[in-house]
């Protein structure tokens, strides 16, 4: 049983009123291992073009509704699983913020017995720190023969930061919903989805009307999370809400590791769906690129 205290956010010495999650939240949401089992494939794909573009972010603080701001980032589970199946499953992964500085992990999430997370973050670790820029990445011109098979916007609350609010990651994701390219994401990276009415042709549709997607449920955010003080307050939105509000419909109501696809967009609802959400990117994928050109 816990006491009061030990519910109670955590404060990052790095930044006036700012909070990390509380000890208690921490052992209710991190286990020191995934349920990773493996990522055998042995028709992983060998043709040394198609890649996957991850867009990461490069924000820490997340300002919640009464001013105070969360320490969060991209959750480093529901970005290494996905990315360690990708890469065993032959693509080659390129990983950029909005303006190029580095990605932001929650390493409180961390799941330190777990070997596979480790090592898969070490290969990424310099990507990582020293992501591209993409700006410059669209800058380069996107067309029907960019070779991003796949745009993997990893969750974690961080998500809700600065690439829903970007025009270049709405240009992206309109690019890759013209190009059949597949949307990846889960928890809170859906968020994500929300950059793609930003800059839309006037009088176009929303391109994620009408689509069902697993994603971190509100009703979490607004209870459960302020009570065990995994996050420092009330959420200034919610990711759920803002969907909604355009169209797209929300098929969980809870997290159990959950996966949905919906055509070219591939959503899982948590960290709890990391290694599921990378098994089914990994073998769409690999089944697509088989029918390519």
């Amino acid at each position: 049983m816990s006491n009061t205290s030990d519910r109670k956010p955590v404060a990052d010495q790095a930044e006036a009123d700012a909070w990390f999650p509380s000890s208690f939240s921490l052992t209710q949401y991190v286990p020191p291992k995934t349920d990773f089992d493996g990522a055998d494939y042995p028709n992983a794909y060998k043709g040394g073009e198609w890649r996957i573009l991850v867009i990461a972010t490069q924000e820490r603080y997340l300002r919640m509704a009464g001013g105070e701001f969360f320490s969060t980032g991209n959750h480093p589970v529901e970005m290494l699983l996905p990315i360690l199946h990708l890469d065993a499953a032959g693509f080659e992964i390129d990983i950029a913020t909005v303006s190029g500085d580095p990605v932001k992990l929650e390493m409180w999430a961390f799941p330190k017995e777990d070997q596979a997370v480790k090592d898969i973050f070490e290969k990424y670790k310099e990507k990582l720190r020293q992501p591209l820029n993409l700006q410059t990445v669209w800058g380069k011109g996107f067309t029907e023969d960019t070779p991003y098979i796949g745009v993997f916007t990893p969750g974690g609350h961080g998500a809700l930061n600065d690439v829903p609010f970007s025009e270049v990651v709405g240009n992206i994701l309109r690019w890759a919903d013209a190009n059949e390219r597949y949307y990846i994401s889960l928890c809170h990276g859906p968020a994500s989805m929300l950059a793609a009415k930003i800059g839309k042709p006037e009088g176009s549709k929303f391109i994620y009307e009408g689509y069902k997607v697993a994603v971190f449920p509100d009703s979490l955010d607004t209870g459960t999370n302020i009570d065990i003080g995994y996050i420092p307050g009330k959420m200034s939105w919610l990711v759920g809400e803002e969907l909604r509000k355009l169209g797209v419909t929300l098929i969980n109501k809870g997290i159990t590791g959950e996966t949905w696809r919906d055509r070219y967009v591939l959503t899982g609802d948590s960290p709890l769906a990391s290694n599921n959400l990378g098994k089914l990117a990994a073998s769409t994928l690999l089944g697509d690129v088989a029918k390519r050109p």
